[in-house]
């Protein structure tokens, strides 16, 4: 097994070489390979290319922006611009205004950027037929590379989820296989139903059929979400799983056995159970968050931060409080204040740390302090919504199969709108609980977990990529 496993692609900082004839020839190779980040903003481009792709513009305003593309072999703007090219036009326009970033040394050309080590010898290869070269250089010490998420499995159908809070920094391990499993978990248990849960595995394998070949204009429409469907079923699966331990399809129909405990006979354990679910999801928060800590800045910060193992003794100190509480177990109790009090120490220490050693900056480092312990317990409160919108859901399935079976024995017209109500009302429980259970589940993954497992945030990989063809055809 690989050591850096679970961990962003290793980095390599590198200078891109050729002599300026060959300048060009490099570019186009680079944009080809789409393995390099360069460093540095990009200038506004001047040069042939760009008047000939305005006046293309002025003339024929397209109706949307043309993808960039670039020929192997250049060729005068002018030729393009009779073809109407504007993808080559764009492209060329891209390559100049990197180009004009270059620092010149002599008669060579050099440019900065980043490239997944793993690249490297590829990417030396690649730029050798153009007669260029690529020199690793060391990395400065305040220097954070941008994050290459390496995510394998299933886990990578959830990278939204991580790229729509932020990137990770360089350091960190990739959360997506826990946000992907917590995420779920708590989906499915706040949307828990048979019926539902498989209506929205087949929603999800429906989206997965938006784009395929031969999946008909229908789907078509549906391409635009075709991201979701991997949340889709596996939300449904999950959902479905919890329906059983509910004894929900569709309500509580009696379709489906109560393997474990009906929601709306038993709130104060279903609460007691999404605390519980809580309590292990921000156990594991706190282990990432010490481990990124740890490699971010040392074992100081991993010792003091509110997210390292200071957070994690007060966490562990009121759960050990409310165990003794239950118990009645005196040991337990002084145990818990040991730990609280080590945390809260541990806490005190970095803060103030930070805050110097005046008067003002104690007062400082104590509040935050007080912050600190609190937002513990509140982080742990906020998971009872667990229970309360999976309450909710079993609720609204009630009232619409209660509303139902009051107009079953109306005759052909009663049983007529005991079916419509029943799905219309099915309909509407679905759409709103699926969106509801799907947002409270992201806020619990953003506020509650995310926020011990990122400490700042990091630059997303992004390479310099541009399709490069052969030859130009006129369109």
């Amino acid at each position: 097994m690989s050591p850096d496993l679970g961990l962003p692609a290793a980095m390599s900082r590198v200078a891109l070489i050729a002599p300026l004839p060959r300048l060009r020839a490099m570019l186009v190779a680079v944009a080809r390979s789409g393995v390099v980040q360069f460093i540095g903003p990009q200038v506004a481009a001047q040069g042939e290319a760009v008047e000939a792709l305005r006046r293309l513009e002025r003339d024929r305003p397209p109706a949307e922006a043309a993808s960039p593309m670039l020929l192997e072999t250049a060729r005068e703007p002018a030729e393009m611009e009779r073809e109407g090219r504007r993808d080559l036009l764009a492209g060329e326009v891209e390559l100049t205004r990197r180009a004009q970033t270059a620092t010149h040394h002599g008669g060579f050309a050099v440019l900065v950027g980043w490239v997944p080590t793993a690249e490297l010898t590829g990417l030396a290869e690649t730029l050798a037929t153009a007669g260029a070269a690529v020199v690793e250089l060391p990395r400065p010490t305040l220097v954070q590379p941008p994050t290459l998420l390496r995510t394998r499995g299933p886990a990578r159908w959830f990278a939204p989820l991580i790229a729509t809070y932020g990137a990770p920094r360089y350091a960190d391990v990739d959360p997506t296989p826990f946000a992907a499993l917590s995420f779920v978990f708590m989906f499915g248990m706040m949307f828990g139903d048979l019926g539902h849960g498989l209506l929205l595995v087949a929603l999800g394998l429906a989206l997965r059929r938006a784009t395929r070949p031969g999946g008909g204009a229908r789907w078509a429409r549906l391409a635009g979400m075709r991201p979701l469907w991997p949340f889709a079923v596996a939300g449904g699966v999950v959902a479905s799983l919890f329906g059983l331990l509910y004894g929900e399809a569709f309500g509580p129909t009696g379709i489906a056995p109560t393997l474990w405990i009906a929601p709306l006979d038993h709130p104060t354990e279903l609460l007691g159970v999404a605390v519980g679910v809580g309590a292990l999801l921000l156990a594991a928060s706190y282990a990432l968050g010490t481990i990124n800590r740890l490699k971010e800045s040392g074992p100081a910060a991993a010792l003091h931060a509110p997210s390292g193992i200071a957070g994690f003794a007060v966490f562990a100190g009121g759960g050990l409080l409310a165990l003794g509480l239950y118990l009645g177990a005196t040991a337990l109790l002084i145990a818990a204040g040991a730990v609280t009090g080590t945390g809260i120490a541990l806490l005190f220490g970095g803060f103030a740390a930070e805050a110097g050693h005046s008067g003002s900056a104690i007062a400082q480092a104590l509040i935050e302090v007080l912050d600190a312990v609190i937002r513990v317990g509140a982080n742990l409160i906020s998971f009872t919504r667990l229970a309360a919108f999976g309450l909710m859901h079993a609720a609204l399935g009630l009232v619409v199969l209660d509303g139902a079976r009051s107009l079953w024995h109306g005759g052909p017209a009663g049983i007529a709108a005991a079916a419509i109500l029943f799905l219309l009302g099915t309909a509407a429980a679905f759409a709103l609980e699926a969106l509801v259970a799907g947002v409270q589940a992201m806020r619990l993954e953003y506020y509650e977990l995310f926020s011990r497992v990122f400490a700042g945030e990091g630059e997303s990989f992004f390479p310099w990529r541009i399709p490069v063809t052969g030859r130009a055809s006129p369109t």
